[in-house]
């Protein structure tokens, strides 16, 4: 059996990937979806199931705790060897349930298969800031939006780990943890498509909360994470540095103004010179790719001075937390028995 588990914050785009899996599951020889219903009770109303996978559909009440939480719910209720993952916000291809009978039919060693995804961008103008970071799925390794694990893989590392609240790096923290635990991992050739989601202009200030991740897996791994879970590196450092400077300016006027002596408006202007260059190069790197629209510029000038302070005040929050986990402490999952 095959069991695809797909948690979900009931957002209209759950009722497009449901419709392009209704006409196709029939073809597989056992399979159920779990549908884990993760708005924790603050959302009333009942998921809508199409007719042709009512048969095949059960509905989990998850706890809102996040998808890491969520996707162990659903593969502890699991009957199927093989578990996959979807993304409330996906679209499988026509022949995607074909292809992953494809997919699924790898030697006893291989703990995981992913599934090749898509995301469409505009034909006639450069991608938004936002767009591009959608895009970055495309390229990304082991990640939940289409990704099937061996129930003995999970069971055998326990699980996703529950302290990463948000949907970010908690799958790739997982595929490193199977890995380590000597399982393979390997790409398939079935496809879904991940379209951009709406969203405000504000969504890159948002976003920097996935830095408090980045914290804990700091303190899991140490200081050579990224290259240990095979991430890209990161611009956390001239982020840092930038953050730096601002604070060393605002700083060095303020005392300028209370004291009235030179040296402090001297160590202003350098600091102040040196924040402008680290946010106008920041700035530029977003906005030469994109579509360069007056307000694509003006959302990009505010956040590029914005992102800097804010991501650190976010490590720092997340590094604070995370003292509390011994350094290594890699925990089967946050729940004992989550995965069985």
């Amino acid at each position: 059996m095959i069991s695809v588990v797909v948690p979900t914050l009931g957002r209209p785009s759950l009722a497009v990937l449901l419709d392009a899996l209704a006409g196709q599951l029939d073809t597989l020889p056992e399979v159920e979806v779990l549908l884990v219903d993760d708005r924790g009770g603050h959302e009333g109303g009942e998921l809508a199931v199409p007719g042709a996978l009512a048969a095949y559909t059960k509905v989990l009440t998850g706890r809102g705790a996040g998808p890491a939480a969520a996707r162990n719910l659903g593969a502890a209720a699991a009957r199927g060897s093989w578990v996959v993952f979807l993304d409330d916000d996906v679209v499988p291809a026509p022949d995607w349930a074909r292809r992953l009978v494809d997919d699924l039919a790898v030697p006893a060693g291989v703990g995981g298969v992913q599934g090749v995804v898509e995301v469409p961008l505009p034909a006639d103008r450069r991608p938004t800031d936002w767009e591009r970071g959608t895009a970055g799925l495309a390229e990304g390794a082991w990640i939940t939006a289409d990704m099937a694990y061996r129930r003995s893989a999970l069971a055998a590392v326990g699980g996703f780990d529950e302290r990463f609240p948000r949907a970010y790096r908690e799958d790739a923290e997982l595929a490193h943890r199977v890995r380590r635990a000597g399982f393979a991992l390997r790409r398939g050739r079935r496809r879904v498509t991940h379209p951009v989601r709406p969203e405000g202009r504000w969504i890159s200030l948002r976003t920097q909360r996935g830095n408090a991740d980045d914290a804990l897996l700091r303190r899991l791994y140490g200081p050579r994470w990224r290259g240990e879970l095979e991430l890209p590196p990161g611009r956390r450092p001239r982020h840092v540095a930038v953050a730096a400077a601002g604070t060393v300016a605002l700083a060095a006027a303020g005392l300028r103004a209370a004291t009235g002596r030179r040296w402090p408006a001297v160590a202003a202007a350098v600091a102040g010179a040196a924040w402008a260059a680290g946010t106008a190069e920041f700035a530029r790197a977003r906005i030469a790719p994109g579509p360069r629209t007056a307000d694509e510029l003006a959302t990009m000038l505010v956040t590029s001075a914005l992102i800097p302070p804010l991501a650190v005040a976010h490590w720092v929050r997340g590094w604070r937390r995370a003292r509390a986990v011994g350094a290594g402490d890699v925990v089967r999952a946050a729940r004992p028995g989550a995965v069985g």
